[in-house]
C-alpha cells in the first residue's frame, strides 16, 4: 500500500472509531462522571480522576459499539445513522464486537481499580442500555424511562468513585441526572420523529407529536428544576448548594422551562430544537455550578 493510501485511509480510520464509540458523547458522559467526584471528593486524587475519565469513556463506547451492532439494520433505514461504521459496511460486526468486548473487559477492570462499587454501576449501565434499553426501543416508548437509568449512573458514580460510598448524596445526583433526560430525548425524539420512525422507533411518550407528550415535557421539567433545588436545603447530606449558586440554578430552570411551554404552544420541530440545545446547557451549567459552588464557598 502507498504511503498516499495510507494517508487516505487513517482519518476515515478515526472517523469511524469516533462514530463507532460516540465520541461526543462519551465526553459528556465523562464530563458528568468528574463532575460527580468533583462534588464527592474529599481532596483530589489525579490518578483516581484519570481512572475515571478512562474507565467512564470505555463504558460508554463499549455500550455504544454494542448498540450499532444489535441495531445496524434499522440505522440503515435512518438518515441520522446510515453512514455509522457498521451500518454503512465499513466496519464488520466481528471488528465492533471485539471493540465492543474489549472496551467493556478494559472499561471495567480500570473502573473496579477505582473501587467495586464504582465497577458494579459501570456494569449495570452497561447491561440496561445494551440488553433492555436497545431492544425496547423498537416495542415501546417506556424504553426512554429504561434508557434513562444507565444515562443517569455516570453523574452519580462520579461521587461513588471520590467515597465508595452509595448514599442520598450519590442519589440526588442520579435523580437529577434521571429526570433531565426526558425533556432532552423527547425533544430529540420531536424534531427527528420522521427519522426514527423509518427505524420503526418509538420514543415519544404518546408515540406522536402531540399536546400529550408536550405536557409532559413540561411536567419532567418541572421535576428536574426540583430535584436540582433540594440540597440548597441542607437534606441531602454533604451535598449542599448555597442559596446564591440555589437561585443561579433555578434561573437556569426556568430557562429550560421556557423552552418547554414554547414546545406546548407551537409543536413545531424548530422548537424541540431549541428545547434539546437548552437541555445540554442546562445540565452543563448545573454541573459546573454545583462544583464551583463546592470550591468558593
Amino acid at each position: 500500500m502507498s504511503l498516499a493510501k495510507s494517508h487516505n485511509l487513517a482519518p476515515s480510520a478515526w472517523q469511524d472509531f469516533k462514530e463507532i464509540t460516540k465520541m461526543r458523547l462519551a465526553i459528556s458522559v465523562v464530563f458528568s462522571s468528574m463532575a460527580g467526584y468533583l462534588l464527592g471528593a474529599y481532596s483530589i486524587d489525579w490518578l483516581t480522576v484519570l481512572l475515571l475519565a478512562v474507565g467512564g469513556y470505555l463504558m460508554v463506547g463499549a455500550s455504544n459499539a454494542y448498540n450499532q451492532i444489535i441495531e445496524r439494520d434499522l440505522d440503515a433505514l435512518m438518515d441520522r445513522t446510515k453512514n455509522r461504521p457498521v451500518a454503512a459496511g465499513r466496519m464488520s460486526v466481528r471488528t465492533a464486537f471485539s471493540i465492543a468486548t474489549t472496551f467493556t473487559i478494559l472499561g471495567l477492570l480500570v473502573l473496579y481499580i477505582i473501587n467495586p462499587i464504582t465497577a458494579v454501576f459501570g456494569a449495570i449501565s452497561i447491561f440496561l442500555y445494551v440488553c433492555v434499553y436497545t431492544p425496547l426501543k423498537t416495542k415501546t416508548p417506556l424504553s426512554v424511562f429504561v434508557g434513562a437509568f444507565p444515562g443517569a449512573i455516570p453523574f452519580m458514580m462520579g461521587w461513588i468513585a471520590a467515597t465508595g460510598n452509595f448514599g442520598i448524596e450519590a442519589g440526588t445526583l442520579f435523580m437529577l441526572q434521571f429526570f433531565w433526560q426526558f425533556p432532552h430525548f423527547w425533544a430529540i425524539g420531536w424534531f427527528l420523529y420522521e427519522d426514527y420512525k423509518k427505524g420503526g422507533f418509538f420514543m415519544l411518550p404518546t408515540g406522536e407529536r402531540d399536546r400529550g407528550t408536550a405536557i409532559q415535557v413540561i411536567l419532567y421539567t418541572i421535576w428536574t428544576i426540583l430535584v436540582s433545588l433540594i440540597p440548597v436545603f441542607g437534606v441531602t447530606g454533604r451535598l449542599y448548594l448555597t442559596p446564591v449558586s440555589a437561585i443561579l440554578v433555578g434561573i437556569l430552570g426556568l430557562g429550560l422551562l421556557y423552552y418547554a411551554v414554547r414546545l406546548y404552544i407551537y409543536k413545531n420541530n424548530l422548537t424541540a430544537k431549541r428545547l434539546m440545545l437548552s437541555s445540554v446547557s442546562y445540565i452543563t451549567l448545573i454541573q459546573i455550578i454545583y462544583v464551583a459552588d463546592k470550591f468558593i464557598r
